[in-house]
């Protein structure tokens, strides 16, 4: 697999990882992106991730080359340090702009976040804008507070535009390659050793609505 590289530096890799592409090892025994990785850079011993995606979503993510890295990244997403953006399509028309707000609750039965009632559950934000609506589906930002398990595809379900694709949280259907309609579209950190500003932006897919969707203008990587 051609992955493509957004960033290479001594301590940070970044790559636009394709849906149904498994971060690391699962049950599955499919390959998965840092099998990947190793075959590209085999004098790399000691990649990290600070953080996921999951399988079907695409985009930007992070690997570290070192374990000075890994720790260094490990306190930005915990400090919230990193704006994550989002695209995603999702059914029917939402509004041009507003914040989603939802308590939610990690089911790990089920693999499954939910909205509970329960107040004693911190409160999760996501900012969300329309950037295109066609018949039945629209595509939106996402620029959510923080990185809890499912939440943008919890959170756009219970707003009542669920994510192309996503069966588990209310789609009516699932795409034949299973992903779903949501991708990891811009990081952007300060690095924790230069001092820069690293914005990583990573195109969406080419396949499905996204080429319909998705403005013409604009940079893509």
């Amino acid at each position: 697999m051609a992955l493509r590289i957004l960033h290479e530096d001594a301590h940070l890799l970044a790559v636009n990882k394709p849906g149904g592409l498994p971060v690391q090892a699962d049950k599955t025994g499919d390959h998965f992106l840092l099998e990947h990785l190793i075959e590209m850079f085999p004098s790399d011993t000691s990649l990290g991730l600070p953080h996921r995606l999951d399988r079907p979503v695409s985009g930007a993510i992070v690997v570290t080359r070192t374990p000075e890295a890994l720790a260094a990244m490990n306190l930005l997403f915990a400090n919230r340090a990193v704006r994550k953006t989002y695209w995603a399509i999702v059914t029917g028309t939402p509004p041009e702009a507003g914040t989603w707000a939802h308590r939610l609750e990690h089911d790990t039965r089920n693999h499954k976040a939910r909205v509970v009632e329960n107040t004693s559950v911190d409160m999760s934000h996501v900012a969300f804008s329309r950037l295109a609506a066609g018949d039945r589906y629209s595509l939106i930002e996402l620029v959510p507070d923080a990185g809890r398990f499912h939440q943008l595809r919890v959170q756009c379900a219970a707003a009542g535009f669920p994510i192309k694709g996503d069966v588990k949280y209310g789609a009516r259907r699932g795409e034949k390659d299973r992903t779903i309609g949501l991708h990891a579209r811009q990081l952007m950190f300060t690095h924790p050793f230069t001092g820069r500003t690293l914005d990583l932006l990573a195109s969406p897919p080419s396949t499905g609505l996204w080429p319909v969707l998705v403005p013409s203008t604009g940079p893509s990587t």
